[in-house]
C-alpha cells in the first residue's frame, strides 16, 4: 500500500503528537508500505524522497513549533501524480484542512487523529468562552473524514456524545526496549543531589500553562514538609520554565531530553507527577510506568486506560486528591517501589508492532470500503 501522513508537528520537535505520528509512520514502513509525510519545513530541513515540506508559520505561545500554511493546490498536484491509497491527517491546522479538502477532490479515503483537546486549551489560556466554538470547529474537521482515531474508550464516548461520527479507538503503545527500570542511573541522581535513599519527584513534558503545573508545585511543597530531602526534577521546556525556575530556585530543570537520555531521566525518578487536565492521552504516563516509576495523575486518558489506582500509583479526581496522593506515596518508599514494579509489568504487552498492525488494518479497511463503493457510484 501507499500511504500519506499529514502533520503540522514532527521530530525533532518534542511533543506527544510529533512522537506518536513518527511511531505510526515507522510502524507502517516496517510493515512494508510506502509512506510519504507532508509537514511544515523546519530550520535546515531537507525532505526525504517522497515527502513534501510546505511553508509554515510560528505558533503563538509555542516557541519552536509551527503550523502549516494552506496547501490544497500543491497537495492535489502531488497526489494526482502519485496517488496514495489512503491518508492520515494528524493535526487540525490549516495544512490539515487543506489535506482533507485535497483528498476529497482526489477521491482518496482519509482518517484523522484526535490528538489535542483545543477546547480545553481555550480555558487554560483565559478564553473559556471559546470552548464550545473550538469543539464545533473540531467536529466539522473530523466529520469530513472517513474515520477519527482516538486513543481511549473514554474519549471515544465523549466525542460520540458530542456529534463526532465514525470514531475508532486506536490504542497507544510504549517502547519497552527504550523505557525500563534498568535505565536508572545513580550518577545522574548524584547530579541532582540525591543518593540511594533520596526522593526524586519528576515531571516530564511541556512546561506550559495548559499542563496545570502549579498544582504539581503545590503537591511537592506539601510533600517536602515530611520529606525535606526530596528534589523536584523537571524534564522539558516551555514558556513557564523561566518563571517557575525564578520562583523555585531549588527545582532542578534538565531541559528537553531525547532517546536514551530521556529513558535515564524517567527511570532515575521515584515518583512521577502529571497534573494535566487537558491531555487526550498522555504518552508520558505509559513511559513512566514502563520505567518502573509510580505515578500520580488525573483519572482520564492514559491513566484511566492503564493505571490502576492503588496498584500502579494514584489516579485521582480532584486537586486535593492529587496533593494527598503525592504526599502519601512520597512518604512510603516500599509501597511506592512496589507500585512502580507493578506498573512496569502491566505495560509489557503494549507493543508498538501491534499498534502498527491495527493502524494498517484500519487504513486498508478505508481503501476496501472505497473500492466496494466505486462501482456503484459509477453505475
Amino acid at each position: 500500500m501507499r500511504y500519506a501522513i499529514v502533520t503540522e508537528t514532527y521530530p525533532p520537535e518534542v511533543n506527544g503528537v510529533a512522537l506518536t505520528v513518527q511511531g505510526l509512520e515507522q510502524g507502517l514502513r516496517n510493515r512494508g508500505h510506502l509512506v510519504s509525510v507532508v509537514r511544515p519545513r523546519q530550520d535546515g530541513d531537507a525532505a526525504p524522497n517522497g515527502d513534501l515540506l510546505v511553508r509554515g508559520a510560528s505558533l503563538p505561545r509555542y516557541p519552536g513549533l509551527k503550523f502549516g500554511l494552506p496547501a490544497t493546490r500543491k497537495l492535489m498536484q502531488l497526489w494526482k501524480e502519485s496517488t496514495p491509497d489512503a491518508i492520515y491527517v494528524a493535526t487540525e491546522g490549516p495544512l490539515g484542512w487543506s489535506a482533507l479538502r485535497a483528498a476529497r477532490r482526489c477521491g482518496i479515503p482519509a482518517a484523522t487523529g484526535f490528538h489535542t483537546r483545543f477546547d480545553e486549551y481555550m480555558r487554560d489560556y483565559g478564553a473559556a468562552f471559546l470552548q464550545k466554538s473550538a469543539l464545533r470547529w473540531m467536529r466539522r474537521f473530523h466529520n469530513s473524514a472517513q474515520a477519527t482515531l482516538v486513543p481511549t474508550r473514554e474519549l471515544a464516548e465523549f466525542l460520540q456524545s458530542h456529534g463526532f461520527e465514525r470514531v475508532v479507538r486506536l490504542a497507544r503503545a510504549v517502547d519497552i526496549g527504550q523505557f525500563g527500570p534498568g535505565r536508572r542511573d545513580d550518577a545522574l541522581r548524584s547530579q541532582w543531589g540525591l543518593g540511594q535513599d533520596g526522593l526524586a519527584a519528576i515531571y516530564v513534558g511541556r512546561i506550559a500553562a495548559e499542563k496545570n503545573l502549579l498544582l504539581a508545585v503545590a503537591a511537592f511543597r506539601e510533600l517536602q514538609r515530611s520529606r525535606p530531602d526530596a528534589r523536584f526534577i523537571w524534564v522539558g521546556d516551555g514558556p513557564m520554565r523561566e518563571s517557575l525556575a525564578r520562583a523555585n530556585p531549588d527545582f532542578i530543570f534538565c531541559g528537553v531530553q531525547r532517546g536514551d537520555d530521556l529513558a535515564r531521566h524517567f527511570a532515575s525518578g521515584d515518583l512521577f507527577l502529571f497534573p494535566s487536565h487537558s491531555e487526550t492521552f498522555g504518552n508520558v504516563t505509559l513511559e513512566a510506568m514502563a520505567s518502573g516509576v509510580a505515578t500520580v495523575a488525573f483519572n482520564y486518558g492514559a491513566a484511566r486506560e492503564h493505571l490502576r489506582d492503588g496498584a500502579h500509583g494514584a489516579a485521582v479526581d480532584s486537586d486535593a486528591g492529587f496533593i494527598a496522593a503525592t504526599v502519601e506515596l512520597g512518604r512510603q518508599d516500599a509501597l511506592r517501589q512496589a507500585m512502580g514494579a507493578a506498573a512496569c509489568a502491566s505495560v509489557q504487552s503494549l507493543q508498538p508492532e501491534q499498534v502498527a498492525a491495527d493502524f494498517d488494518e484500519l487504513l486498508s479497511g478505508l481503501v476496501d470500503t472505497r473500492n466496494r463503493h466505486a462501482p456503484a457510484a459509477v453505475a
